[in-house]
C-alpha cells in the first residue's frame, strides 16, 4: 500500500488497488497519521476514520485533509515534540463498495439420505456509508482485513440451513425440479443474514448434484430416457469398454457372451481328458 506520513491511499506504487476483488475491508493503523494528513478515497471505496475505538468520520469519494476535532495536532507539532508520531492513534478503514463474488460449497442429504453436493455463487456489495459502519461494527477483524472467504464462513450456516430445509424432504430424482424453490429460499435467508452486517445481496446461483461420481453418471443416463436397469447396464458397458473388454456391447444389450461355437452336447462329470470313465 502506498502510505506516507502525508498521504493515505489504497493505491500501490505500481498503480494497483490494495483492496482488489477479494478484500471487503482493510485497516490502516499508523502512528504517523495526524491532523493535516491527506486521505484519498477512490470512487469504489468508503473510508472510516477512528480514534481510540470511536468513529470520527465516514468519507465518500474524494481527497480530504484530516481534521480531528478532539485532538487537532498539526503534523509539524507532532514532528517536533513526538518524533513524528502522534500520541493519539488514528485508524483508517477502507471499505470496498464494488460488487464482489463469493462462493460457498457444502454437502446436504436428500430424503433417501443420499449425499448431495451444492455450490452457491453470489455477488455482494456495500451500498452506503451507514452500511459501511454496520460492517465494521458487527463483523470483527481477524487481522488487518476482511475478505470474501470470511464472508463465506459467516454465511455458510445460513445457506446450509436453507438448502437442507428443502433437500431433506425431497427425493434425489426430484431435486432439480425444486431448484427454483431452493434458490428463492437461500436468497431470502442469506439476504436477511447479510443485511445485519450492512452487506447487500445481488445475483445468486445454486447448483446441486450427487456427491458420488457414479451416481451422477447414472442419473445422466436416465436423463436421456433410459430406465433405471438400462442405465445400470449402460454404465457397466461404459466401464467395460474403458478396460477394452469385447463383451461391453453384450452388457449394454443385456445379452450373454459366448466364446467360440455354442455347445452341442453334454460332457459327463469328471471327464476332463475327453474319455468317459470306465
Amino acid at each position: 500500500m502506498a502510505l506516507t506520513r502525508q498521504v493515505i491511499s489504497t493505491l500501490r506504487n505500481d498503480g494497483t488497488d490494495a483492496l482488489g476483488t477479494r478484500t471487503v475491508a482493510m485497516k490502516v493503523g499508523d502512528a504517523s497519521i495526524v491532523s493535516g494528513s491527506l486521505l484519498t478515497v477512490e470512487s469504489n471505496h468508503f473510508c472510516v476514520l477512528k480514534s481510540r475505538g470511536a468513529v470520527l468520520n465516514v468519507y465518500d469519494t474524494g481527497q480530504y485533509a484530516l481534521e480531528t476535532p478532539n485532538a487537532p495536532i498539526l503534523g509539524s507539532i507532532a514532528q517536533g515534540f513526538f518524533g513524528g508520531n502522534s500520541p493519539w492513534q488514528y485508524e483508517v478503514i477502507y471499505i470496498n463498495r464494488s460488487k464482489l463474488l463469493v462462493r460457498n460449497e457444502g454437502v446436504a442429504t436428500s430424503a433417501e439420505m443420499a449425499e448431495m453436493s451444492y455450490v452457491v455463487d453470489y455477488y455482494i456489495h456495500i451500498d452506503s456509508k451507514e452500511e459501511a459502519l454496520d460492517l465494521i461494527t458487527h463483523m470483527p477483524f481477524a487481522g488487518i482485513q476482511i475478505d470474501t472467504a470470511e464472508i463465506a464462513e459467516y454465511a455458510g450456516p445460513a445457506i446450509e440451513q436453507a438448502i437442507n430445509q428443502v433437500i431433506q424432504v425431497t427425493k434425489m430424482e426430484h431435486i432439480n425440479e425444486r431448484i427454483n424453490d431452493v434458490r428463492e429460499l437461500v436468497k431470502q435467508h442469506l439476504g436477511d443474514f447479510l443485511a445485519v452486517y450492512g452487506i447487500m445481496l445481488n445475483d445468486l446461483k445454486v447448483l446441486i448434484m450427487p456427491r458420488d461420481e457414479r451416481m451422477r453418471e447414472l442419473i445422466s443416463l436416465q436423463a436421456i430416457g433410459l430406465s433405471p436397469i438400462e442405465a445400470v447396464r449402460y454404465y457397466l458397458a461404459l466401464r467395460m469398454a474403458e478396460k477394452g473388454l469385447v463383451s461391453a456391447p453384450n452388457a449394454a444389450a443385456g445379452l450373454p457372451f459366448n466364446i467360440g461355437a455354442p455347445a452341442t452336447g453334454i460332457m459327463p462329470l469328471g471327464d476332463v481328458t475327453g474319455t468317459a470313465p470306465r
